[in-house]
């Protein structure tokens, strides 16, 4: 029989220098990293809001710029701690592995990306505000909400729409209350006989009449088109966007027109047509012997 070896005697000595090393190394990191962090994040995010608010940023803005500015001092902080750790190897492979990752985010999230810096040029450069009506795209709505990747809108329908940041970013915005004076402008169809001045004069009147239309600029009525059945006279009266609502006072000026036109016999033709010359018939003959049949 082989005798059994007798085992090798395990000296706890020798692990103690490498768990020593170890926990000196993780204790480094961690002191290096808080240090760093926290004197860092006081002093850049401080740095960063006072800059911004000097400058008037928006808020919303300020806010995201000093978030961003905790991330990129964390991200700092463990670069720095590591490197005086002696994790310069773990931290190599950990910024190619971060290179590879943020490249195919980066590629994956394209749009996400664009919306979110439009959302920060539109919040910055306010072509329009919370509570504005826009026109796009032959859409349009009420601001609801802006955020840094879609903006919230209400239609007049009460249904709220969500577009994409770029979207509005990229298009032709028409604001219709940024100014303090709009103009409201309707066309009034009358018959060739009637008399322009009378239903200018109509037109103006009942203009003036209505509630909140501003007395400067003065309401008018020129003529803007010959149509194939009626004169066309441009109602133009003007409101504050921001005090009355454009709809109901355009609702409000239809209306009285008409009702005026009415009780002065000013026609509003609709459009028509004449047909003139006669009709031939050929082969009188052969349609008299079928009718005969």
């Amino acid at each position: 029989m082989i005798p059994l070896q007798q085992g090798v005697p395990l000296d706890p000595q020798q692990y103690v220098p490498p768990l020593v090393s170890a926990a000196t190394t993780v204790v480094l990191f961690i002191v290096v990293f808080v240090v760093i962090y926290l004197l860092g994040k006081y002093f850049m995010t401080r740095a960063v809001e006072r800059s911004l608010r000097h400058r008037d940023f928006d808020e919303t803005l300020v806010g995201l710029a000093v978030s961003t500015t905790g991330v990129v001092v964390a991200v700092v902080a463990v670069a720095l701690a590591a490197t005086v750790a002696g994790f310069g190897v773990v931290l190599a492979a950990f910024a190619t592995l971060a290179g590879a990752l943020a490249l195919a985010v980066g590629f994956a999230a394209q749009d996400l990306i664009a919306n979110f810096v439009a959302g920060v040029f539109i919040i910055q450069d306010e072509p329009f505000t919370v509570g504005d009506w826009i026109e796009w795209d032959g859409n349009s709505g009420v601001v609801r909400d802006i955020e840094l990747r879609v903006t919230k809108l209400d239609t007049f329908d009460n249904q709220m729409i969500t577009v994409p940041n770029s979207d509005l970013a990229n298009a032709a915005v028409i604001n219709n209350v940024e100014n303090d004076q709009r103009r409201v402008s309707v066309d009034f169809g009358i018959g060739y006989d009637d008399d322009i001045d009378q239903a200018r004069d109509a037109i103006i009147d009942e203009g003036t009449h209505i509630d909140d239309v501003l007395e400067e600029p003065v309401p008018t009525a020129p003529v803007t088109g010959l149509g194939d059945s009626a004169v066309v006279l441009q109602g133009r009266i003007w409101i504050d966007p921001n005090e009355s609502s454009y709809g109901a006072i355009r609702a409000q000026f239809v209306e009285a027109v008409k009702q005026r036109f009415d009780s002065e016999g000013i026609d509003m033709p609709y459009p028509n047509t004449e047909l003139s010359g006669g009709i031939e018939i050929a082969n009188a003959s052969e349609v008299e012997g079928v009718t005969g049949d």
